[in-house]
């Protein structure tokens, strides 16, 4: 009787599921392979496998992982950091990390172009001290800038979660056997954080593979990402067929870097 109520209980999210994921994934397959005339055809795949889309793919790709890294090698000493801290202060500093994100998304990179523009705030700076100004944006710095300030949180929380719950006492008997500081990050915290890296790495890597908001605002029409195009295929252009051959695209490149996550977790834990 339990068991029937409980699968009863999920017949609401079954059918959230069926209108609002799988509807849509399979409207966006069907228009993916049609033509004009509403045959079948792979063209709009082909046509995606150009240069001038692969140029626009792999600088997704390689500014996301450009980001996914920044924002482990600022996410994980922060996460440390914090974990290590008594409860209180715990609090304290995770509530700064998540508070930018009660501010919608749009504003916080809006917020940036005060910041970079020829007349904001570090170049009034710069003009203040008798130095030069900077072009600091429309470029793939300020990109990924916008980026990792966006996406820092999404590393930093399941980062801490993992930390915050490591065995003190191992790191106790790795110092007790005589092991350097060093020592017991590298072959004690390293090893069992690794399932919040993992983690971390995809809650990052997913989102600003995708993003299209920092490269249009920060990169303006200069800079060009895969969300952008697909955003053109579908508001701008109005080719709705060619826009969701590039949205499966995406969602394979999506799927195989979870699955290498998984490899590479399952790999770990066997180590």
């Amino acid at each position: 009787m339990r068991g029937r109520n409980i699968k009863k209980a999920a017949y609401p999210y079954i059918l959230w599921t069926a209108l609002f994921v799988i509807a849509p994934m399979f409207l966006v397959m069907a228009n993916a392979f049609s033509a004009a005339d509403g045959s079948f055809t792979t063209a709009n795949f082909a046509r995606a496998f150009e240069p001038i889309y692969l140029a626009v793919m792999w600088r997704s790709v390689e500014l996301a992982a450009v980001c996914t890294a920044i924002c482990l090698l600022l996410g994980y000493p922060a996460a440390y950091f914090i974990a290590r801290l008594r409860l209180k202060s715990r609090g304290a500093l995770l509530f700064l990390v998540i508070v930018p994100m009660w501010m919608n998304f749009l504003l916080r990179t809006y917020a940036w172009l005060t910041i970079l523009e020829k007349n904001g705030v570090i170049n009034s700076a710069l003009e203040f001290l008798g130095l030069p100004k900077l072009n600091l944006l429309y470029n793939s710095g300020a990109v990924v800038l916008g980026m990792v300030y966006n996406f820092l949180p999404f590393m930093i929380l399941p980062l801490y979660t993992v930390l915050e719950k490591t065995d003190g006492t191992l790191v106790e008997a790795a110092q007790d056997l005589g092991a350097s500081r060093a020592g017991v990050f590298f072959r004690v915290t390293l090893p069992l954080s690794l399932p919040g890296v993992l983690s971390g790495v995809t809650m990052v890597f997913m989102p600003a593979v995708t993003t299209f908001v920092e490269s249009n605002l920060l990169g303006g029409n200069h800079f060009i990402l895969i969300g952008n195009l697909i955003e053109q295929q579908f508001l701008t252009v109005y080719d709705w067929r060619f826009g969701s051959a590039l949205s499966v695209i995406l969602m394979l490149i999506i799927l195989i870097s979870m699955g290498a996550a998984e490899l590479a977790g399952g790999a770990g834990e066997e180590t």
